[in-house]
C-alpha cells in the first residue's frame, strides 16, 4: 500500500473514474470529486456508469476504503495530488469550450495549498496549462514551480478494448510535461504508481501537443481510408481486398480500415481544438480540417450506399424496414458519444426508412425524434428486414445469421463472412 499519495480525481467521467480506480487499486488514498449528484450517488451505492469499470471493481476499491466520491471540494485540502480530468468539448461554431476546465481550476485554487501538485489530463490546445490553468490557479498568492507543482499529461485510453494485446492504463505509456524540471518529476513519480512507463517531456505544450497530433494522426489516415472506399466503390473495386494486399508491405504502411464515421469523445473533435490554436498563428490546416469534412459526411455516404443496394432490387428508401447492426460509436463498448451509427439511422429515417436496429450493449436510443429499443438479432427479425446494414461490429453478434438469412447487406465493417452467403444474400455491399 503507497501511504505517500493522496490523491483527488477533479472529474469522474470517462476518463477520471478509471484513473481514480486504478490508483485506489494500487492501494492509494483516493477521493472523486464531482458536480454531478447522480453520479456521486451511484458510484456510492457500487454502480458504474463506465464501460470499463465494472460493478465489481469499483465495489471492490469501496470495500477497502481506498476509495470515495463527494460533492464537497474540501477534500482537495487533504490531498497531496490532484488530477483535473474535465470535458472539453466544443462550441457549435468549433471553438474550445474552456467551462469546465475554467471552472475545475477557480475550484482547485480555493483549496490550494503550498506542496501540492495538479496534473490537468483533459485533452485540449496546446497553451492550455500555463494559459489557463496556471493563472486561475495562482490567484490566491501561491507561484506555480516554485509553491506547488503543475504539469500536463493527457489520458490515453483505447475504450473496449479486449483480448491479451489490449491496451489499458498500465501497459499504455504516458506522457507527463512539468512546468519546472521538478513538476515534472511529480508528475512522474505520480503515474508510475498505476502505469509501467511513464514518458518525461520539456512541457506541459509538448504533451499537449502530442495528444493533439495522436488524435489528428488517426483522424486523417481514417478519412484516407474512408475517401479510399468511396472511390472502390466507384470502381467497382473490392476495398477490403485492396486494404489487405497494401497491408502485405513490412514497411510504410499502417492499415485503417474503412467506417460509417468517426465517433467518440476524442477523435472528431481534438483536430479542432489544433485547427482553432493554429489561426492565432496565421495557420490555416486545410489539411486537417477537410479529414474532418470527409469523416462528417461519411454516414450521409452510408445512407446513399443503402438506397442505392434497395434500387437494386426495386425497392425504395421511402418504407423500406431496415435493420441496422449496431449503435454505439465503436466495437464493445455502450458509449452513444458522436456515434455515426445514430448519424445513419438518423439519416435512414429521414428519407422515410422504418429503422429497427439491434445492440448488446445499447438497450435504447433516441434517434430523430423517436425513441427506439433494440430488438433481438433472430432469423425472423433478420429475414423481415429489406436491408440489413452493418455499423458497430460488436464481438459476439451472429454474422452468419446475417449472411445466412438477410435478404440484403451493407456490410460497413467487413464482418459478414461472404463465403456464407445462400441463395437469399441478393448483395454485400461495402
Amino acid at each position: 500500500m503507497d501511504m505517500g499519495h493522496r490523491v483527488a480525481i477533479v472529474g469522474l467521467g470517462y476518463v477520471g473514474l478509471p484513473l481514480a480506480v486504478a490508483f485506489a487499486e494500487a492501494g492509494v488514498q483516493v477521493v472523486g470529486l464531482d458536480v454531478d449528484r447522480e453520479r456521486v450517488a451511484m458510484l456510492a451505492a457500487g454502480t458504474s456508469y463506465i464501460d470499463d469499470v465494472p460493478d465489481e471493481r469499483l465495489q471492490a476499491v469501496l470495500r477497502s476504503g481506498n476509495f470515495s466520491a463527494t460533492l464537497d471540494p474540501a477534500c482537495l485540502e487533504v490531498a497531496t495530488d490532484i488530477v483535473i480530468c474535465v470535458p472539453t468539448p466544443l462550441t457549435k461554431h468549433r471553438i474550445p469550450d474552456m467551462e469546465a476546465v475554467q471552472g475545475a481550476a477557480r475550484t482547485v485554487a480555493s483549496r490550494l495549498r503550498p506542496g501540492q501538485l495538479v496534473v490537468l489530463e483533459s485533452t485540449t490546445y496546446p497553451g492550455t496549462t500555463d494559459e489557463v490553468l496556471q493563472p486561475a490557479l495562482e490567484e490566491g498568492g501561491l507561484r506555480a514551480g516554485v509553491d506547488f507543482a503543475l504539469a500536463y499529461s493527457p489520458e490515453r485510453i483505447d475504450p473496449g478494448a479486449t483480448g491479451s494485446k489490449g491496451y489499458t492504463l498500465r501497459n499504455t505509456p504516458k506522457l507527463a510535461g512539468g512546468l519546472t524540471q521538478t513538476c515534472t518529476e511529480r508528475a512522474l513519480a505520480l503515474y508510475r504508481l498505476v502505469v509501467d512507463t511513464v514518458v518525461p517531456v520539456s512541457s506541459p505544450r509538448i504533451a499537449e501537443m502530442a495528444k493533439l497530433f495522436e488524435n489528428v494522426f488517426r483522424n486523417v489516415n481514417m478519412a484516407l481510408v474512408n475517401e479510399l472506399s468511396m472511390l472502390c466503390d466507384r470502381m467497382d473495386l473490392d476495398v477490403w481486398e485492396v486494404l489487405a494486399a497494401a497491408g502485405t508491405k513490412p514497411f510504410g504502411f499502417a492499415r485503417f480500415d474503412p467506417s460509417p464515421g468517426v465517433g467518440g469523445h476524442c477523435i472528431p473533435v481534438d483536430p479542432f481544438y489544433l485547427t482553432w490554436k493554429a489561426r492565432e498563428y496565421g495557420m490555416h490546416t486545410r489539411f486537417i480540417e477537410l479529414a474532418g469534412e470527409i469523416n462528417e459526411n461519411m454516414p450521409r455516404y452510408v445512407v446513399s450506399r443503402v438506397t442505392e443496394a434497395l434500387n437494386t432490387q426495386m425497392k425504395s428508401l421511402n418504407g423500406s424496414r431496415i435493420l441496422a447492426l449496431g449503435a454505439a460509436y465503436k466495437a464493445n463498448v455502450s458509449d452513444l458519444r458522436g456515434s455515426p451509427a445514430l448519424a445513419v439511422m438518423e439519416g435512414l429515417i429521414s428519407g422515410g426508412a422504418r429503422v429497427r436496429y439491434h445492440d448488446p450493449l445499447v438497450p435504447r436510443i433516441k434517434v430523430a425524434a423517436e425513441t427506439l429499443a433494440s430488438v433481438p438479432l433472430c432469423a425472423e427479425e433478420v429475414a423481415q428486414a429489406d436491408c440489413v446494414v452493418v455499423l458497430t461490429d460488436h464481438a459476439g453478434m451472429d454474422y452468419e445469421l446475417i449472411a445466412d438469412r438477410a435478404l440484403l447487406i451493407v456490410d460497413m465493417r467487413n464482418r459478414v463472412p461472404r463465403g456464407k452467403l445462400t441463395s437469399q444474400g441478393q448483395n454485400v455491399l461495402v
